[in-house]
């Protein structure tokens, strides 16, 4: 069976290995003891934000004590962050390292699919509807909680928050993080390809050196601070170590999904959410 790391992945491991041995009213059961016993999760919920008529968008929302600023966490892939009884289980980078970024002082929101659809493709990454969601996403969590609110994106969630950074004025959004950014050109929405110049916000771009997801290739990554002409700050590290990685290489047990060095990676994005500078 996948494990994953951290605390996250600790209790997102725990949660699997019941799910496979028990009937769903056990199941709850063991979920409210596991998660009565750990005070750190009495603030997390499970939302349903109406952003479209007829559309909602499930959020899982981490609320911290004397919070600095939200993160709102856009995973890769199809946006399904594996919502099971409530809680996220899947296995990608920021939803396995969620713990991770609300240790570090922030609130935290995890974006699940829209009710209208079951694949945040590249083509709906960029579009209006997607950023019409989270636009709204956004407004809510500024109104539950008057913080700076950054967008954190990986693989494909990188492309989502590029569109929303581009879209939203400057009082919306306090920055952006793009993780294994999607720098194909031939890719519907790759970050290079987007409206770079249209950013004025703060912008970090963080890479494992060695992932070799062939859409997302660190050395492109030129490409986007090159085009980030108006960003008042933006930084770009590459980063290396942690492993070993598994899997196919655009998966978040490769190297693509900093595999294996979880904790540093949250610790310098919080650290320069915290003082963004060049």
């Amino acid at each position: 069976m996948e494990r994953t790391h951290g605390l996250a992945g600790r209790y997102n491991n725990e949660l699997r290995d019941i799910a496979m041995r028990t009937n769903p009213r056990q199941l709850i059961l063991c979920i409210f003891f596991i998660l009565s016993a750990i005070p750190s999760f009495a603030a997390e919920a499970l939302l349903q934000i109406g952003t479209r008529p007829g559309v909602s968008v499930p959020v899982y929302y981490i609320k911290r004590a004397a919070a600095r600023a939200t993160v709102v966490l856009l995973t890769g892939g199809s946006g399904d962050i594996g919502l099971t009884y409530g809680f996220p289980l899947s296995s990608s980078f920021l939803v396995r390292s969620r713990d991770y970024f609300a240790a570090s002082g922030f609130n935290v929101a995890i974006p699940d699919q829209p009710s209208d659809t079951d694949d945040l493709d590249f083509y709906f990454r960029s579009s209006p509807n997607h950023v019409q969601d989270l636009r709204q996403i956004v407004s809510y969590l500024k109104n539950d909680e008057d913080l700076p609110v950054w967008l954190v994106g990986s693989s494909r969630g990188t492309m989502s928050a590029t569109a929303a950074a581009i879209a939203f004025g400057n009082e919306e959004l306090a920055g952006i993080v793009l993780t294994s950014s999607i720098t194909d050109w031939r890719k519907k929405g790759a970050v290079p390809s987007q409206n770079l110049k249209a950013i004025r916000i703060p912008v970090l771009v963080v890479h494992h050196e060695l992932d070799a997801c062939s859409i997302c290739k660190p050395g492109n990554d030129s490409r986007i601070m090159g085009g980030l002409k108006n960003a008042p700050v933006k930084k770009l590290v590459m980063v290396q170590g942690g492993g070993p990685p598994s899997g196919k290489e655009c998966t978040s047990t490769h190297w693509h999904g900093f595999v294996g060095m979880e904790k540093e990676v949250v610790n310098l994005i919080a650290d320069w959410i915290k003082s963004p500078m060049n």
